[in-house]
């Protein structure tokens, strides 16, 4: 005894089939990955490519392994020097093992922002202005290394940390400002003492040297003189000191009469 099925029916279930064939087909693209489940447990991580997933026993959840650029917001931190700044930075990262990244955190996404404006606020406070504003890049380290040490269970890597401003109070900027002008003034005194005492002792060489050779003061007497002539268009009359004459005159007498 056999039953004929309508054709109507039969090309109806033969529709249905096909529908749900194509329903449960998946491409995922070269940066795309699926963490398959099997009757709610984890099965595998399947992709790229045409994934088959089985309506009613399967479910897929797409994972991006692609590095993910995330704005942290303004915090608000206070340093350690007891100063209040603003401060926001960039967060690169991205996913390294899907199946992690899905079951052990709820939203990966969320969880890596929450954590990085934490991380911020925290390795900040514990350094001074002045480190915050010279210090960026090992600041910068610092805060990366922290934050991919607690996000390695989730199976997110994070690659680099950015801080982008340090925003400070109008008051704490004049301030700054004094404090850098007072700086600049102070290196100009030392390197006006520093030349004042290398002066000093270029002077000290000299008189030495002209104590120890009367022949030079006499050549330093008469290029004094000649520059005094030269300026002034008047006669000038200036004293002969005798001991410039001293070494001459003894010459003169220890000179043999011809």
């Amino acid at each position: 005894m056999s039953f004929d099925l309508p054709f109507g029916f039969g090309s109806a279930l033969l529709v249905l089939l096909i529908a749900a064939a194509f329903g449960a087909l998946r491409v995922l693209r070269e940066y795309q990955r699926g963490v398959i489940f099997l009757l709610g447990r984890f099965w595998k991580v399947k992709g790229p490519g045409l994934v088959l997933v089985i309506p009613g026993l399967q479910q897929m959840v797409r994972v991006d392994l692609r590095v993910v650029t995330m704005d942290v917001p303004p915090q608000d931190v206070i340093s350690r020097d007891n100063v209040s700044v603003k401060v926001n930075a960039v967060v690169f990262f991205r996913v390294v093992d899907p199946q992690r990244a899905i079951i052990n955190v709820e939203d990966y996404l969320m969880a890596t922002s929450q954590l990085a404006q934490t991380t911020l606020r925290v390795v900040l406070g514990k350094h001074e202005l002045d480190e915050m504003l010279a210090e960026r890049e090992r600041l910068n380290l610092d805060v990366q290394r922290i934050l991919d040490q607690q996000t390695d269970p989730w199976g997110v890597k994070v690659t680099n940390v950015e801080i982008k401003h340090i925003d400070l109070n109008e008051s704490m900027v004049r301030a700054i400002a004094r404090q850098a002008e007072a700086e600049r003034e102070r290196r100009a005194k030392i390197i006006h003492a520093d030349g004042e005492k290398q002066a000093a002792g270029a002077l000290l060489e000299a008189a030495r040297m002209l104590a120890t050779q009367p022949e030079a003061m006499q050549l330093r007497y008469l290029q004094t003189m000649t520059q005094v002539a030269g300026d002034r268009g008047s006669t000038v009359l200036l004293p002969l000191p005798m001991d410039l004459l001293g070494p001459l005159v003894q010459r003169a007498r220890e000179r043999p009469a011809e």
